[in-house]
C-alpha cells in the first residue's frame, strides 16, 4: 500500500534527544570526555561569574558548542546558532532541551569571549589531559615541539605607519593603496585592525604577511598534544615558547626534546641541558652563499644513539595536529582580533583534536 504524503503534524509530539543519538555514535564517547573534564572546572566557572543577576548562558553549553564549531567546520557564530536550532545531534551534545529556544549569535559571541578572556582554554585542556584513562595514553619522558603561522583577520591595507604619516587608502570600504617602494616593518608600522599581529615571513622568497605564531607540545607515544601557546611572529618565539610549555610541566627525570632545524640553536640547547632535557634537535646543515656550511650546536654524544633517530620520525606527527586544527578547525586564518582571543581559540582547537582522537586510542587499548 502506498504511503500518503502527508503533511499534517500531530497534537502533540514526545522527543528524547538521548533516543535521537544512536548508541554507538562517534560523539558520545567524546561527550563522555568532554563532560568529565568540564566537571572538574566547575568551582572555575563559579569564581568567573556573580552569585546575583540574570543568569547567563551555562559555560558548559559555551563550551561544548565552541567544540562542535571546531568538529564540524562551522565558519560562523550565527551558522552554529542555526545547527543548534534545527539539528538535533548539535542540541543533544550542547545539553539543550528540545524546547529551548536558542540563543542570538550576538549574545552567544558575548559570552563566550568572557570565558576566552579568562584563560579557560588552558584549564580544560589540562583537565582533559588529567582524567585517569587519558593519563595512560600520555609518555611522560618523550616529547616534540614545533609552530606555525596563523593568518591574523586583517588585511596589509591596515599595516600602516604608527606616527600617521604614509599613504591613506582611496576611497569606499576597502580602498586602494599603493605600497611600492615603501619599507615597512613591525618596529615602524602596526595594523589598525588587529595591533597584536606582527609582519612575518617564512623564509627568503616567501610573502610576508600578518599572523600569529602556535606552538604545541606533543607527547610522542601517540602522538596528543600536551600543550599549546600563541605568541606573536618573531624570529625568536619558536624557541621561547617552547621554554615556556617546557617549564609549566612537571618532570621526574630526564626526558627528550624532539624538534626541527629551526631549534638547532647554541642558547636554546644550552637551556635544555640546563633543564635536563636531552636536545633531539634536527641539525641545521643549511649552506651560505659563499658555500659555507652552517655548524650546528647538536653534539655527536647525542645524535649517535637511536633514540635520536627515533624523536625524529616522531616529531613529524605534530604536522597532524597543525594540518588538522587549519583545515577542520577553521584556523589557517582567524576570525578574532586579540592575542587573548586567538590564543583560547587555539587552545580549544588542539583540544578539539585531542577529543577526536582520544576514544580511537582508548578503543584500542582495552583489553
Amino acid at each position: 500500500m502506498r504511503g500518503r504524503d502527508d503533511r499534517s503534524e500531530g497534537l502533540f509530539s514526545y522527543v528524547r534527544l538521548e533516543e535521537r543519538v544512536p548508541a554507538d555514535h562517534p560523539l558520545r564517547p567524546i561527550r563522555k570526555l568532554v563532560d568529565e573534564a568540564l566537571s572538574a572546572l566547575h568551582k572555575r566557572f563559579e569564581a568567573l561569574y556573580s552569585p546575583m543577576g540574570r543568569p547567563s548562558i551555562p559555560p558548559e553549553m559555551l563550551l561544548r558548542a565552541t567544540l562542535l564549531q571546531a568538529f564540524f567546520s562551522v565558519r560562523s557564530e550565527r551558522m552554529l546558532m542555526e545547527q543548534i536550532d534545527y539539528n538535533l545531534l548539535f542540541r543533544w551534545f550542547v545539553g539543550l532541551p528540545m524546547d529551548a529556544a536558542v540563543w542570538h549569535p550576538t549574545v552567544f559571541t558575548h559570552n563566550r569571549d568572557r570565558l576566552l578572556e579568562a584563560d579557560v582554554a588552558r584549564e580544560f585542556l589540562a583537565a582533559l589531559l588529567s582524567l585517569p584513562p587519558v593519563k595512560k595514553l600520555l609518555s611522560s619522558d618523550h616529547f616534540s615541539v614545533d609552530g606555525t603561522l596563523i593568518d591574523a583577520w586583517a588585511s596589509m591595507k591596515s599595516f600602516r605607519p604608527k606616527d600617521g604619516s604614509g599613504e591613506r587608502p582611496g576611497p569606499g570600504r576597502n580602498g586602494e593603496r599603493n605600497f611600492r617602494n615603501e619599507k615597512r616593518s613591525n618596529a615602524t608600522h602596526a595594523s589598525t585592525t588587529d595591533p597584536d599581529a606582527r609582519l612575518y615571513r617564512k623564509a627568503d622568497g616567501r610573502e610576508s604577511r600578518l599572523c600569529f605564531m602556535g606552538h604545541v607540545l606533543m607527547e610522542n607515544r601517540n602522538g596528543l598534544a600536551v600543550d599549546a601557546a600563541l605568541t606573536r611572529a618573531t624570529g625568536t618565539a619558536e624557541r621561547e615558547a617552547a621554554l615556556a610549555m617546557l617549564d609549566r610541566r612537571t618532570r621526574g627525570g630526564r626526558i627528550t626534546l624532539g624538534a626541527d632545524k629551526a631549534y638547532d640553536v647554541t642558547a636554546f640547547i644550552e637551556d635544555l641541558r640546563r633543564r635536563k632535557i636531552t636536545p633531539h634537535i634536527a641539525i641545521n646543515g643549511a649552506v651560505s652563499k659563499h658555500g659555507v656550511v652552517r655548524k650546528t650546536a647538536v653534539d655527536g654524544r647525542t645524535t649517535c644513539h637511536a633514540g635520536y633517530r627515533i624523536s625524529q620520525r616522531c616529531r613529524k606527527r605534530i604536522e597532524e595536529v597543525f594540518g588538522w586544527i587549519k583545515a577542520q578547525a577553521g584556523l589557517a586564518k582567524v576570525k578574532l582580533r586579540g592575542r587573548a582571543k586567538v590564543a583560547a581559540v587555539f587552545t580549544f582547537a588542539v583540544a578539539a583534536y585531542n577529543l577526536i582522537r582520544i576514544p580511537k586510542l582508548l578503543a584500542e587499548s582495552a583489553p
